[in-house]
């Protein structure tokens, strides 16, 4: 009989700790693992791709941050499934969802820290230490978050890096051409991309910035950015002020934005602080070379002057001129290119991630119920 897993997270939106929870929800071995999903707040566009692949998702309706009645909610609906494993992602839901989970005596309980999060005070800080202590396994996708709670307090021996996976693509790159014409842009030879949420985490007055000291050395070249966020407005108001007009658009949430990256010349991630971005190992896939800030999490992912380029926060000028010299030598930023894919293709493949969370799932169970069900292995 497979092992019940149910995977508890805030929201299905467009996010980089949704899309993980996708890829291996739906990837895991279903003769082995009887996968649910249970959404904490609200559900969002990746239900769908749950659904068609067979994964029931169960809504809570969570509608403040702290609201008894939805953990009440919580907690009948796993009395219901009655998991063998419960994996919570992020912060509300690893709050409220091992909560529940020990009130139930699920025999495995691992929480998810997918980001670096600076944002947290020290009453939510003190939740994650209380919790640690009951919980079998803290899953992260880089060193740098285990790094990040070992520096408050918390021990980290109990944390295990699994990286982020990435699914690489087969179909025909989209050209500079397509992109524009999609977005409707005047055509140009060169499309820079930054694919992200609109807020200040990530740096995207620099990129702004750039995008227009770099209209000024390749005038053929558009930066393009695609997503939304409480930030768009403002954003918006000083591309204006710095007259990036005709170097810079927004262009809002797009569902094509997988394909649209896959005809950029470059992306742009100007991260503050990160986990591990879903949107660079996206890139290095199609094989489009990164240029990205210098920082922990990013760093796992780009090679400097190997797959990519890397440049402190801040520090615009080397952020144009290493985009600069990457548009203008294509037998630089080719390699570059391949070398990116090849890098995604050898340690950040679906197939490892999922085989990695198989093996971590089996372990733990046999050691919270040594005479329990056992695991197939066919």
């Amino acid at each position: 009989m497979p092992l019940k897993v149910v995977h508890i997270i805030p929201t299905l939106d467009q996010g980089g700790a949704e899309k993980q929870l996708c890829l291996l929800s739906t990837h895991l071995d279903r003769s082995r693992f009887d996968v649910h999903v249970v959404v904490l707040t609200h559900s969002g566009p990746r239900e769908a791709e749950l659904r068609q692949q067979g994964i029931p998702v169960h809504l809570i309706g969570k509608r403040s941050k702290f609201d008894p009645w939805a953990y009440r909610r919580l907690k009948l609906k796993l009395a219901e499934l009655q998991p063998d494993i419960v994996h919570t992602w992020l912060f509300a839901a690893n709050a409220y969802g091992r909560t529940a989970a020990l009130a139930n005596r699920v025999p495995v309980i691992i929480a998810g820290e997918r980001c670096v999060d600076p944002w947290k005070q020290w009453w939510q800080l003190a939740i994650d230490r209380q919790l640690l202590r009951r919980t079998s396994a803290v899953v992260t996708n880089t060193s740098a978050v285990v790094d990040f709670y070992a520096q408050r307090g918390l021990s980290t021996e109990r944390f295990v890096v699994i990286p982020n996976a990435v699914e690489v693509p087969t179909g025909r790159r989209l050209t500079a051409a397509d992109v524009c014409q999609r977005l409707q842009l005047p055509p140009r030879k060169n499309v820079v991309l930054a694919i992200g949420r609109l807020w200040p985490q990530k740096g995207y007055p620099d990129l702004i910035w750039a995008g227009e000291l770099l209209r000024v050395a390749c005038p053929d070249t558009w930066l393009v950015i695609i997503g939304d966020g409480p930030q768009r407005a403002r954003l918006q108001h000083y591309r204006d002020q710095v007259r990036a007009e005709d170097a810079v658009r927004f262009v809002g949430q797009r569902t094509d934005a997988h394909e649209l990256l896959s005809g950029a010349s470059l992306l742009w991630n100007g991260s503050l602080y990160e986990g591990q971005s879903n949107t660079i190992l996206e890139a290095m896939a199609w094989g489009i070379p990164v240029v990205a800030t210098d920082i922990p999490g990013t760093r796992d992912l780009v090679v400097p002057e190997v797959t990519g380029c890397l440049y402190n926060p801040g520090d615009v000028a080397t952020l144009t001129r290493s985009s600069v010299r990457l548009l203008e030598d294509p037998s630089l930023a080719g390699p570059m290119g391949t070398a990116a894919r090849q890098r995604v293709q050898g340690e950040f493949s679906l197939q490892l991630m999922v085989q990695r969370h198989t093996e971590l799932y089996q372990q733990l169970y046999h050691q919270a119920q040594p005479h329990g069900r056992s695991v197939s292995s066919s």
